[in-house]
């Protein structure tokens, strides 16, 4: 699988920011921000899950988990944005999320680059779970759907990625 050229923070302008939903039933308002909420803190989660993972060492592994962290923080934006276009706010316990990726990530650096990339693989096989699952919770608007969508298919070419440093018989990092 080849990700170069791989967009890693689409472009968005002033216009593409607006409320949202704010004349929908409230059971669908209920279900749009649960799994709003849960895709944010995940998020938060693999942002620091790879924040931690990365050393000082000049090698592409590093690169990777940078890239990989980058790209998560994006997708931690997207579902910030829009719990505050549809007048939701995020979870006030999403420090247990944040303290649970530091965990994640300082745990399996210790323990090498092998378990970096086998903790990669767990969190990102989780995650396109996660989105899965969320996809199908909560009827989502025309502008919404996609971002989810387009977020679950990097989580799957970092699972990927991944993957293949793993299968890899060189020196990882």
């Amino acid at each position: 699988m080849s990700d170069e050229g791989s967009v890693i923070r689409p472009e968005v302008r002033i216009d593409n920011v607006r409320a949202l939903g704010r004349d929908y039933l409230p059971e669908r308002r209920k279900q749009i921000r649960k799994a709003l909420t849960t895709l944010h803190n995940n998020e938060v989660m693999a942002v620091n899950i790879y924040k931690a993972q990365i050393t000082t060492k000049p090698c592409e592994l590093n690169t990777q988990l940078a890239a990989a962290m980058f790209n998560e923080m994006t997708h931690m934006q997207d579902f910030q944005l829009k719990l505050y276009e549809y007048g939701f706010t995020p979870s006030k316990l999403r420090w247990t999320q944040w303290g649970a990726g530091y965990v994640f990530g300082f745990g399996s650096r210790l323990l090498g680059p092998r378990r970096i990339l086998k903790t990669g693989i767990w969190a990102e096989t989780k995650a396109i779970e996660h989105y899965g699952r969320l996809l199908q919770a909560a009827d989502w608007d025309e502008e919404t759907r996609p971002i989810l969508e387009k977020d679950r298919a990097d989580e799957v070419a970092h699972l990927e990625r991944w993957k293949n440093f793993l299968k890899n018989p060189d020196p990882i990092c």
